[in-house]
């Protein structure tokens, strides 16, 4: 099980603004912002900090992080705050049945190029009857 990851990032501003939007469809929030030795760091999490992002020599090469989300809701919104903040589409909300016939999940690509993923594993839920 990982315990957190670190992504050095080249803007932190820029950076910190599209992780606060896409987050938040997840129920991840930013929940320390701290400068030490003079580098900018936040750390987002849902009760502590899991993915933290420090302003210092940028990540490069191929960085693919996968976000679980609660619902397939929060697949979309995570998706659309991600296009409402600069991010790139990388792949829509969907059914990926290639990797099991729940997996619903949307990519994007961060300020830094970075593919980020949320996907949510669990069955749609049935509709109900009117």
């Amino acid at each position: 099980m990982i315990d957190h990851i670190t992504i050095g990032v080249a803007n932190f501003a820029r950076s910190t603004a599209f992780y606060d939007q896409v987050c938040a469809p997840l129920g991840v929030s930013r929940l320390i912002t701290m400068t030490e030795d003079g580098v900018d760091i936040a750390g987002y999490g849902d009760t502590q900090p899991w993915l933290w992002l420090v302003a210092e020599r940028p990540t490069t090469g191929l960085l693919h992080v996968a976000l679980r989300a609660p619902n397939r809701t929060s697949v979309d919104g995570f998706h659309a705050a991600a296009i409402a903040a600069g991010g790139m589409d990388n792949g829509a909300p969907g059914l990926r049945p290639h990797y099991h016939p729940d997996y619903y999940a949307a990519f994007v690509q961060d300020p830094d190029g970075h593919n980020i993923k949320a996907v949510c594993h669990s069955p749609q839920a049935p509709t109900q009857p009117k």
